[in-house]
């Protein structure tokens, strides 16, 4: 007798994308509308309808294995035309949340970061409460008094948190999200490739997805929301901005015993500078048009704003910290270090269960893509 593959579905599922907001799913009729003005849907094998009918069962494993969507980037074209207001790209977005803390290594951290609506106290507090504990414990908290450091006062954080607390800190947090997100890519990549023939090596085609990703080229296709390229660009670039000025100042300090802190006129300096400041400003652009954009843009979710908000935070407290350390009381510019280091850490702790790791499966969907393209 012929093999039938297994439908289980999940009234888990059902029950919690109802919870965040996916209960237009239910309205959808199966019309086909919403995968014939997809942009983005390749041919042989369109979306949103399918994944649409997904939902609706709570098949939760067909959905998890499925790379379209990752592939989706809520054009919300879709949305626009559905006659039946199922808000088919609303809902592609809610469940990339669930995919994210289904995957999750654990999976009561997926869980505890996929319900950021109600513990984002919990999660934005305690690495806060966190740093308070640890610089009062090695130095006291005690203030630093500002120093000429060429040419002007200013206060060397260095002298506030030591290098070696921040190396502490974040090299095991780097550490721990690196081994988790591994975990839940290699889970994914395994589970889009059952059934299916990919071919070409996996850096060949890594290679041109990253370059697309780098330009944004698919939100060039969208119609609904096409001015959502210009805001996620800015984002994206400061913080790849971000990184690069960091590695730069690494290798600076131990390759080349450069002192710290770096002038303001130092290339290195200007590259971070300006890196905040985009993404200050693509982030604030982007929750703006999701809070106040209605329909065309999508609904919002608590797990996409508390990424936004938490990134924003990190590049808003980083230029406000270079500002303070030379115009401000050195009793208010350590607090406001303190709360840049918070940022950071609630930041890239929550990287593998928060909206930060579609970078991880939105880039494997992509390769996917390519490798089974006939």
């Amino acid at each position: 007798m012929a093999q039938h593959a297994k439908i289980i579905p999940s009234s888990e599922f059902r029950t919690e994308l109802r919870k965040r907001g996916g209960e237009t799913a239910f309205r959808c009729y199966q019309c086909a509308t919403c995968s014939s003005v997809c942009e983005l849907a390749p041919e042989g094998s369109p979306f949103p309808r399918r994944q649409m009918a997904s939902a609706q069962w709570g098949l939760v494993d067909q959905l998890a294995a499925d790379p379209a969507v990752w592939l989706c980037h809520q054009c919300n074209d879709c949305t626009a035309r559905c006659p039946r207001d199922a808000k088919p790209g609303d809902v592609m977005q809610i469940v990339r949340s669930l995919m994210v803390e289904n995957m999750a290594a654990p999976k009561f951290l997926g869980k505890l970061v996929g319900k950021a609506g109600a513990t984002w106290p919990l999660l934005i507090g305690l690495p806060f409460v966190f740093w308070i504990v640890f610089i009062h414990a090695v130095n006291g908290f005690a203030i630093p008094t500002p120093q000429e450091i060429n040419g002007a006062m200013t206060i060397a954080w260095h002298d506030f948190v030591p290098h070696w607390m921040i190396y502490v800190v974040y090299v095991p947090v780097t550490l721990w999200v690196t081994i988790a997100i591994g975990i839940s890519g290699k889970r994914y990549w395994s589970l889009m490739g059952e059934g299916v023939n990919r071919s070409g090596s996996f850096l060949s085609n890594l290679i041109p997805a990253v370059t697309e990703i780098l330009t944004h080229k698919r939100f060039s296709s969208c119609d609904t929301t096409k001015s959502r390229k210009s805001p996620h660009l800015l984002f994206f670039w400061g913080f790849v901005g971000a990184a690069i000025t960091t590695a730069l100042i690494i290798v600076a300090m131990y390759g080349f015993s450069y002192p710290l802190p770096v002038e303001q006129t130092n290339f290195m300096k200007i590259i971070g500078n300006l890196s905040g400041v985009l993404l200050v400003i693509g982030g604030l652009w982007l929750l703006f048009n999701r809070m106040g954009g209605g329909d065309a843009v999508g609904k919002s979710t608590a797990f996409d704003i508390f990424f936004l908000f938490v990134a924003v935070m990190v590049g808003f407290t980083g230029v406000l910290t270079e500002v303070s350390r030379l115009a401000m009381d050195p009793g208010i510019a350590v607090w406001i270090y303190v709360s840049h280091l918070s940022f950071i850490l609630c930041l890239f702790a929550t990287f593998p269960y928060s909206k930060f790791a579609h970078m991880v499966y939105r880039t494997l969907a992509m390769v996917h893509e390519r490798m089974t393209a006939k």
